[in-house]
Formats: C-alpha cells, structure tokens, sequence
C-alpha cells in the first residue's frame, strides 16, 4: 500500500503538489479570521455552562422542520440588517447551525468583523445535531 502511494507521487508529482497547495490554502483560509467549530456536545455543553445563543441561519421554511431549542432564526441572506437582534448578546458565546455545517462559516465571519468576539459553528450543522440523537423542535 505504501509503495504504490509513493510510486504513485513520484509518477504524478504535479497532481500530489496541487492537492497539497489547495489543502495549505484550506487550512490557511479556515484559520484567520474564522470561527472555531464545535461538536453537537461541546455546543451543548456550551449552551448550559454559558448561556450560548444559538443562530440557525437556514431559511425559515428548513427553520420550522426542526430547529435546536431557543435558536434564532436569522437566515444567512439577511444577516446583516438583523445584527441589531443579536447585539445585546454581544458578550455571550454564539453558535451558527446551517443545514451541514459548510455555509456556517461565512455567517460567523461577518458576525466576528461586526465585533462579536466568542463566535462558533456547529460542525456538521443540523444533520450532525439529529445523527448525534440530540433533539429538534418544530414549528
């Protein structure tokens, strides 16, 4: 297995060195600036240590087929006409929940550049949130 890995590299140098280009830029992009993620039990965690506000960006029809208990709906496209909900809960920890936890990120951004310092996302979203048995409210 090693070996054809490494005959592999060594036929293919160009394809190994742009995976490892695109894999530093992730990381590189993933680190500055964004939130740290959390795993459904460290969010829970979270939420009854230190008061978090949950924020599920998805759009309010998703919203009302299930929803984490005491989560503000504010969907990612109008997040920002509605960051004067979130400002009296400038100093509380906020989580970010999307559907799959990919467009959480950019939410949490905007959130950190308008000044909220203890900003995260829920890895894996909602579908980490049920896969994890952890309940969901509709409405």
């Amino acid at each position: 297995m090693i070996n054809q890995l490494i005959e592999f590299s060594m036929n293919h140098w160009e394809m190994v060195a742009v995976f490892f280009a695109i894999l530093a830029t992730l990381l590189f992009v993933e680190s500055k600036g964004g939130a740290q993620g959390l795993t459904p039990s460290a969010a829970t965690n979270l939420m009854n240590n230190e008061d978090a506000v949950i924020v599920d960006i998805r759009p309010a029809k998703e919203f009302s087929t299930g929803y984490i208990t005491g989560a503000m709906n504010i969907p990612a496209t109008k997040m920002k006409e509605n960051l004067s909900r979130l400002e009296k809960h400038k100093d509380a920890p906020i989580i970010i929940v999307c559907k799959s936890g990919v467009t959480s990120g950019a939410s949490a951004k905007d959130l950190k550049k308008s000044g909220f310092s203890k900003v995260y996302k829920l890895q894996g979203g909602i579908a980490e949130w049920q896969s994890s048995n952890l309940p969901l409210v509709k409405g």
